[in-house]
């Protein structure tokens, strides 16, 4: 497995999330209490961007029709969406986000 450089910790405070792209493939990273993780950016619905919507906990909810996602699974936890997001695992060194590829 691959892993790529995505952002430093401080894009990236706690609470906040950040899209990031890797090879052509938009992820929505974010911190939760100093861990992160990364699942598709783009929502599972109607293709809007989940990084534009609101993150409540370990919950983002798309702002084009509420659909709601779990962050450290991808799990749709409202719809109208039905399939989940992908996953990414992400490692945190020194000062440095990574993302696998």
């Amino acid at each position: 497995m691959v892993f790529v450089e995505v952002a430093s910790k401080k894009d990236v405070p706690v609470g906040k999330m950040k899209m990031v792209e890797v090879n052509g493939t938009s992820i929505l990273l974010v911190n939760l209490a100093g861990d992160y993780y990364a699942i598709g950016n783009i929502c599972s619905h109607r293709g809007c961007k989940l990084s534009s919507g609101m993150l409540d906990g370990e919950i983002v909810r798309c702002s084009c029709h509420g659909s709601r996602f779990k962050v450290k699974t991808g799990e749709v936890v409202g719809g109208p969406a039905t399939k989940p997001e992908t996953t990414y695992e992400v490692k945190a060194e020194e000062d440095q986000i990574l993302i696998s590829t």
